[in-house]
């Protein structure tokens, strides 16, 4: 299926390029969730007009982005998780974890932004993961989990 971007997709393309996708992925996801319309001359010739105006919301979601990845930048965040005698972790420390620790100190992330390359974090320790609140943006973010103590 041939669409037209209406924002810029990671590994994909940017905004108002025309691709070619899976019928499903088109269907499924990037149409519901406004990412992108299909390609007929009349939604070309809509997006033609309407180029500024979304060049200049994405323009204002890289720049709330950035700003929050300078903050994000060199952060440590806290976690308390129960541990046994040998520092492995009863369980672990997820993105959501990491999200909501970060959310209670006044920053807006969500867990889909958090990325955890090695998986969850099983042991006690400091840790260091990325935070991605847009697709050009990575911050370094320090997760020291400790012991909980009851």
């Amino acid at each position: 299926m041939q669409i037209i971007l209406l924002d810029k997709v990671g590994k994909l393309g940017n905004l108002g390029d025309v691709v070619k996708v899976k019928d499903g992925y088109a269907r499924n996801f990037l149409i519901p969730t406004k990412l992108a319309r299909r390609a007929t001359e009349s939604a070309i010739k809509e997006f033609e007009v309407r180029r500024a105006e979304l060049e200049k919301a994405a323009a204002a979601k890289l720049a709330a982005a950035q700003g929050l990845g300078t903050q994000l930048a060199g952060m440590t965040v806290r976690i308390a998780q129960k541990a046994g005698v040998d520092g492995r972790l009863f369980g672990s420390v997820t993105n959501a974890d990491v999200a909501d620790a970060l959310t209670k100190l006044g920053l807006v992330v969500q867990k889909a932004q958090v990325r955890m390359p090695e998986g969850p974090l099983k042991t006690v320790g400091e840790h260091t993961v990325s935070v991605s609140p847009h697709g050009d943006v990575v911050a370094e973010v320090k997760v020291h989990v400790v012991a909980q103590t009851d």
